[in-house]
């Protein structure tokens, strides 16, 4: 199965790569400007966005229920300077660039990535049910990685409810909470990877292990969202943590005499992480 490796380490690097390229559309000038004067007017060209009227009327920040209720301004804002700026570049013959590390989409039946919340909901769909049936199984008292999978499982589902909430409501709390759940199934999986592949049973020696993982998730977390929203900082964060347990992982199967297609089915799991 040494063909596995070569394939893991392919899929691994080109994650890792692409997350160094910088989305230039976010620090385009003209498309900042825009967004400086949306939210310092309500328009953004030609469209005016009541919301942030209501944002410049009232020096209070809007109650939560309605932040959920309705996109914020900052939101739409760069929503229309971005649709706004993609015609100018498309009129000029120049290609569509990133956004925050995204595609620029257009929203449909109001839905900022129908495409991604479809793909999300079925994500969660599969996570559920594989809760459900690991949850079911009789498992041995002897077995010492239960409770880490069950945590590992209410983690995915999570991160898969606020993807969904995230891709159909892009606002500023969604994107936090988005965010936040992703990192924090990423590091606590790659703690997974570690305790499981060195077949760490101890107690105290799973909290040593785990404990500068842990604070460095746990700080991460804290700076996205207390300090900045660094997406392209966060991007590479997460790939790493992806590449690295998805390496662990394939170095474990090789060394560990388990059924091929299990091996397959671990680097299914670390393919999907990454694109998570």
């Amino acid at each position: 199965m040494a063909d596995l490796c070569w394939v893991i380490l392919f899929v691994s690097f080109s994650f890792l790569f692409g997350a160094f390229d910088a989305s230039i559309g976010d620090i385009d000038p003209l498309y900042r400007a825009c967004i400086v004067q949306c939210e310092k007017t309500g328009c953004a060209g030609e469209i005016c966005l009541q919301h942030c009227k209501y944002s410049l009327l009232n020096s209070q920040k809007e109650p939560l229920y309605m932040q959920l209720n309705q996109r914020d301004c900052p939101t739409d804002c760069k929503y229309h300077c971005m649709v706004k700026r993609e015609k100018k570049r498309s009129s000029l013959g120049f290609g569509p660039v990133k956004y925050y590390g995204k595609w620029p989409l257009k929203r449909i039946f109001g839905l900022q990535e129908p495409l991604s919340v479809a793909f999300s909901a079925l994500n969660l769909a599969k996570n559920v049910q594989g809760c459900l049936s690991f949850f079911n199984l009789d498992k041995k008292t002897s077995y010492n990685y239960a409770a880490l999978w069950h945590i590992y499982g209410f983690l995915s589902v999570n991160s898969c409810v606020w993807s969904v909430v995230f891709h159909s409501r892009g606002m500023e709390i969604t994107e936090k909470l988005d965010c936040t759940s992703a990192v924090a199934l990423l590091g606590f999986s790659l703690i997974i990877s570690i305790l499981r592949s060195f077949n760490i049973k101890n107690e105290p020696a799973r909290v040593l292990a785990s404990s500068p993982l842990f604070a460095f998730t746990i700080t991460h977390i804290l700076y996205l969202n207390n300090y900045q929203m660094d997406h392209g900082w966060n991007t590479k964060v997460c790939v790493t943590m992806g590449v690295a347990q998805l390496l662990i992982w394939a170095i474990w199967v090789e060394l560990v005499n388990i059924h091929p297609k299990a091996k397959y089915g671990l680097l299914f799991l670390g393919v999907e992480l990454l694109c998570s």
